[in-house]
């Protein structure tokens, strides 16, 4: 068994749509970043490619390449358990918690779930999604950003 420690953050910003676990929430502020800016399945791929000792999210799919611009989070997702499998790993398990003042997120849980599971080709039973704020607490707490930590255990097949 081996275990991967992801972390990520984006700044909200007016005029994009806020992503997070692969759902489209209704919020007037979205996530800003290079692709949709899924802080929470970003942290997911680190913690993934970390456990596998691949790399990280940036190195594997780069900001400055175009190819990347406005992706949907949840086809890198899919690409990092593609090679999770191609190198003889699969999921044991994925723990993550999205830290956002606003807006509520535990409406959300349950599809993030499934959405995520059926990026990674792992039961969903394999997903935890939590959430919290910050107590409005530092650039999470003013709502100028969310972060997002996860944790995954992979074993080899």
């Amino acid at each position: 068994m081996r275990i991967g420690f992801g972390y990520d953050v984006h700044q909200l910003v007016e005029g994009r749509k806020l992503i997070v676990g692969g759902v489209e929430i209704a919020h007037e502020k979205g996530l800003l970043g290079h692709s949709d800016a899924d802080v929470l399945i970003h942290a997911i791929c680190d913690a993934l490619l970390g456990a596998a000792n691949l790399g990280d999210i940036g190195h594997l799919f780069p900001d400055n390449d175009q190819t990347y611009a406005g992706i949907d989070s949840k086809i890198l997702l899919r690409k990092v358990a593609t090679l999770l499998d191609e190198k003889g790993y699969r999921i044991g398990n994925i723990d993550c918690t999205l830290c956002a003042q606003r807006p509520k997120i535990a409406p959300f849980i349950p599809v993030m779930k499934t959405a995520m599971a059926t990026a990674m080709m792992c039961d969903e039973s394999k997903v935890s999604v939590k959430a919290t704020t910050t107590e409005h607490l530092g650039f999470v707490g003013k709502e100028e950003g969310m972060s997002a930590y996860a944790v995954a255990l992979i074993e080899e097949k």
